[in-house]
């Protein structure tokens, strides 16, 4: 059982609960097809694609879809802690990322999120972040793909996890550039350090005995979410995170979610500041647990269930999600039963605490 017993005893300290109050959001606009518009997607679906080309010495990523190289086939990917004050802005590096979580990172400074961008190719990583400290949440999340938690500290509320053998993580010691911001905006992962951090501390590179396995099912070929009976439109997402106001919307020449906040588009330094952007959203609502008058505070995701949408294509559907403990990956399921599909690309979860999932607006 690799200790995992005991461990498990560790890491349920804090976690709890099973998921109540994650009813619906605000009325979604709804709309029923013209018979032109059902004839001319028809007609869409039926058209031949052209053949896909695939790259050589390439492989589908178990985290995206898209076609990458075989040389990291088995590579563990790392989860970076990303501040998301506006003070911490413009982040650098995060468009590298495959999935971008957001959530509630305390319930003090009107609810500020936090992000942790679970990446695959951290070799070609030049300067990441700023990156900040780590949550319960995230060690509940991370082991979910096997990832190396990369942060600077942490509350003493996650020291039991911290016991957990399945957790390698990479606290704080990273690159300080000068930006003219107060010190705890000025660490970043910069080139070169994931794989020395990793050798000094004799972590696993390669998938190892506690990887649980594929997170997701992907489909190969682009579909629509609009054959859904349950589906409405969507190309806004207005996310109910006070502090900073995350919002996604719609492009649809690139077919992607493109994120905003603070009233301003997302833009990545690192990458020709260049709009993050998603193929995929989802959104689950989840019961919080405050642990002090700071603000500390955890999502209760351990034996958790509850609700949450599932967005992509300009297409939204209700869904419900379930999690066990720990390495159990958090399975999202239609209204009938069915595991979802993602789109080959990218996705973004956003973590909605259940006292404000009323508060989300999709339209």
């Amino acid at each position: 059982m690799k200790k995992k017993v005991f461990a498990l005893l560790l890491s349920t300290v804090l976690a709890f609960g099973m998921l109540s109050g994650c009813g619906d959001s605000e009325e979604t606009i709804t709309s029923e097809p013209e018979a032109s518009e059902v004839v001319e997607a028809e007609s869409e679906s039926i058209a031949e694609e052209e053949p896909e080309v695939i790259p050589p010495n390439s492989y589908r990523s178990e985290l995206t879809n898209e076609w990458i190289d075989n040389s990291l086939q088995n590579q563990r990917p790392v989860a970076i802690m990303v501040d998301n004050e506006k003070t911490a802005l413009d982040h650098y590096g995060l468009t590298q990322a495959d999935i971008v979580y957001e959530m509630m990172n305390s319930t003090a400074n009107d609810e500020v999120t936090r992000f942790m961008a679970i990446v695959k190719d951290w070799g070609s990583i030049t300067r990441f972040g700023s990156i900040r400290s780590v949550r319960p949440t995230n060690f509940m999340i991370a082991p979910e793909y096997n990832a190396i938690l990369i942060h600077d500290g942490g509350p003493f509320y996650i020291d039991p996890y911290l016991k957990n053998p399945w957790i390698d993580n990479l606290s704080g010691g990273f690159a300080r550039i000068e930006n003219g911001k107060p010190r705890e905006f000025t660490e970043y992962v910069t080139e070169g350090e994931i794989e020395a951090r990793l050798d000094a501390n004799g972590y696993d590179k390669e998938y190892n005995s506690y990887y649980p396995g594929a997170h997701w099912k992907f489909s190969d070929k682009t579909y629509s979410l609009s054959d859904n009976y349950n589906s409405t439109e969507c190309t806004l997402v207005d996310l109910p995170f006070p502090h900073n106001k995350s919002e996604l919307k719609y492009d649809e020449e690139t077919d992607t979610y493109l994120y905003f906040e603070y009233g301003m588009a997302h833009i990545d330094p690192e990458n020709d500041n260049k709009q993050l952007s998603f193929t995929n959203v989802i959104l689950q609502c989840a019961d919080v647990s405050e642990f002090d008058d700071n603000g500390y505070m955890q999502f209760n995701l351990f034996n958790g269930s509850g609700n949450g949408y599932f967005i992509t294509g300009g297409h939204a559907i209700p869904i419900t999600w379930e999690k066990g403990m720990d390495t159990d990956i958090t399975k999202f399921y239609d209204s009938e039963g069915n595991e979802i599909t993602l789109n080959t690309g990218k996705t973004y979860i956003g973590l909605v605490s259940s006292t404000r999932w009323s508060e989300l607006v999709l339209k």
